[in-house]
């Protein structure tokens, strides 16, 4: 992830832009995002189905077994 600063000056850019963009361009925009946003969405997902099968077909480990792992 970009420093805050840098976020910031990026998101100001990107603000200056928009400003001067014609309509259309926006709603390209806008539906892109939306398209980052629900791929987004799909793989996170997709990442905790795989870890509750992962979970299921492997079990678990309770902290107890855990701490007693490290310790050894």
């Amino acid at each position: 992830m970009k420093p805050a600063h840098e976020r910031e000056q990026l998101i100001k850019d990107i603000n200056v832009l928009l400003h001067q963009a014609y309509d259309s361009t926006l709603d390209e925009i806008h539906a892109l995002l939306k398209r980052i946003d629900d791929v987004d969405d799909e793989e996170d997902l997709k990442a905790i189905k795989e870890a509750r099968e992962d979970i299921r077909i492997n079990g678990t480990e309770s902290w107890d077994e855990i701490q007693s792992t490290l310790s050894s």
